[in-house]
Protein backbone atom coordinates (compact mmCIF):
# COMPACT_ATOMS: atom_id res chain seq x y z
CA UNK A 1 0.00 0.00 0.00
CA UNK A 2 1.65 3.21 -0.92
CA UNK A 3 0.54 7.01 0.39
CA UNK A 4 0.81 9.81 -1.86
CA UNK A 5 1.07 13.41 0.33
CA UNK A 6 -0.52 16.19 -1.34
CA UNK A 7 2.26 19.45 -1.60
CA UNK A 8 0.91 22.83 -0.81
CA UNK A 9 2.58 25.20 -2.89
CA UNK A 10 3.39 28.38 -0.76
CA UNK A 11 3.50 31.96 -2.74
CA UNK A 12 4.13 35.24 -1.34
CA UNK A 13 2.02 38.55 -1.11
CA UNK A 14 3.73 42.16 -0.72
CA UNK A 15 2.34 45.09 0.82
CA UNK A 16 4.65 48.01 0.35
CA UNK A 17 3.33 51.08 2.52
CA UNK A 18 4.69 54.55 2.70
CA UNK A 19 3.87 56.12 5.60
CA UNK A 20 4.21 59.82 6.94
CA UNK A 21 6.47 58.88 9.55
CA UNK A 22 8.66 56.20 11.05
CA UNK A 23 6.19 55.15 13.27
CA UNK A 24 4.22 52.40 12.59
CA UNK A 25 1.05 53.80 13.23
CA UNK A 26 1.29 56.74 11.45
CA UNK A 27 -0.75 57.41 8.09
CA UNK A 28 -0.29 55.80 5.01
CA UNK A 29 0.88 57.96 2.23
CA UNK A 30 1.45 55.33 -0.76
CA UNK A 31 1.28 52.19 -1.36
CA UNK A 32 1.88 49.26 -3.86
CA UNK A 33 1.04 45.82 -3.70
CA UNK A 34 2.35 42.23 -5.32
CA UNK A 35 0.88 39.27 -5.81
CA UNK A 36 2.61 35.90 -5.80
CA UNK A 37 -0.36 33.65 -6.32
CA UNK A 38 -1.16 35.24 -9.67
CA UNK A 39 -4.99 35.40 -8.33
CA UNK A 40 -4.92 39.28 -8.31
CA UNK A 41 -2.68 41.76 -10.71
CA UNK A 42 -2.40 45.14 -9.39
CA UNK A 43 -0.98 47.83 -10.32
CA UNK A 44 0.60 51.17 -9.31
CA UNK A 45 -2.11 53.75 -9.14
CA UNK A 46 -5.47 51.22 -9.47
CA UNK A 47 -7.21 52.67 -6.05
CA UNK A 48 -7.74 56.07 -4.51
CA UNK A 49 -7.77 54.59 -1.05
CA UNK A 50 -4.66 52.88 0.56
CA UNK A 51 -5.66 49.24 1.85
CA UNK A 52 -4.88 50.06 5.54
CA UNK A 53 -4.86 53.32 7.18
CA UNK A 54 -1.75 52.97 9.18
CA UNK A 55 1.31 50.21 9.19
CA UNK A 56 -0.12 49.01 12.41
CA UNK A 57 -3.57 48.11 10.84
CA UNK A 58 -1.85 45.65 8.36
CA UNK A 59 -0.23 44.48 11.12
CA UNK A 60 -3.06 43.43 12.60
CA UNK A 61 -4.54 42.23 9.80
CA UNK A 62 -2.22 39.28 9.65
CA UNK A 63 0.59 40.77 7.03
CA UNK A 64 4.10 40.03 8.16
CA UNK A 65 6.43 43.20 8.68
CA UNK A 66 9.56 42.14 7.24
CA UNK A 67 11.83 45.27 6.54
CA UNK A 68 12.13 48.89 7.09
CA UNK A 69 13.94 52.04 5.81
CA UNK A 70 16.98 53.14 7.65
CA UNK A 71 16.38 56.30 9.24
CA UNK A 72 18.77 58.93 7.58
CA UNK A 73 18.35 62.55 8.89
CA UNK A 74 18.82 64.76 5.83
CA UNK A 75 22.14 66.70 4.66
CA UNK A 76 22.44 70.21 6.50
CA UNK A 77 20.61 72.49 4.07
CA UNK A 78 18.70 69.50 2.63
CA UNK A 79 15.94 69.54 4.94
CA UNK A 80 13.28 70.57 2.66
CA UNK A 81 14.02 69.08 -0.63
CA UNK A 82 12.13 66.90 -2.19
CA UNK A 83 12.91 63.55 -2.38
CA UNK A 84 11.59 59.69 -2.65
CA UNK A 85 9.21 58.54 0.31
CA UNK A 86 11.61 57.63 2.87
CA UNK A 87 9.53 55.71 5.41
CA UNK A 88 8.98 52.66 3.33
CA UNK A 89 7.52 49.59 4.87
CA UNK A 90 7.35 45.91 3.51
CA UNK A 91 5.03 42.89 4.42
CA UNK A 92 4.03 39.66 3.36
CA UNK A 93 1.23 37.26 3.50
CA UNK A 94 2.42 33.68 2.84
CA UNK A 95 -0.65 31.90 1.60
Amino acid sequence: MTTTTAQQTVRQQVLVLYLASSALDSRVVGWSTYDGTGATTPTTGDSDEPPYGTGLDALKDGWRLFQAAQLLPPQPGHEYDVSFLKHEFFFEKLV
